[in-house]
């Protein structure tokens, strides 16, 4: 079995996710929970798994019953997209989170003024 330089790639990727969402869920940082954690491990364990073993998208795709090699390529793109909407959401998660902030802060400014 030959290693490929993508595999290296995004399996370091991957870790340093995995561990990045680890790190947030101990440190109690905002807008990481469990089930957050969870996911990420999914989606970026799944990418490791793709991409040290490419054949087991064959498996895969039997399993759901589509035949080819494009599957390594739609697998690889249905979890981007995954991976992408998931920062989104939690990049909006945190944009709320300092609204309502910003917002307590100003009520409460106003409060005292009165």
């Amino acid at each position: 079995m030959t290693i490929h330089i993508y595999q290296i790639i995004v399996v370091g990727i991957s870790v340093v996710m995995i561990y990045s969402g680890i790190e947030s869920l101990v440190r109690g940082k905002s807008g990481q929970t469990l089930t957050k954690l969870l996911i990420r491990i999914f989606v970026w364990g799944g990418m490791s798994l793709i991409a040290l073993f490419p054949s087991f998208t064959n498996i895969l795709a039997s399993l759901v019953g589509l035949q080819g090699n494009i599957n390594a390529v739609i697998l690889t793109v249905f979890l981007l997209i995954f991976l992408m909407i998931f920062k989104l959401l939690s990049a909006i998660e945190r944009l709320e989170q300092s609204i309502s902030e910003l917002t307590r802060k100003e009520s409460l400014e106003e409060i005292k003024k009165k």
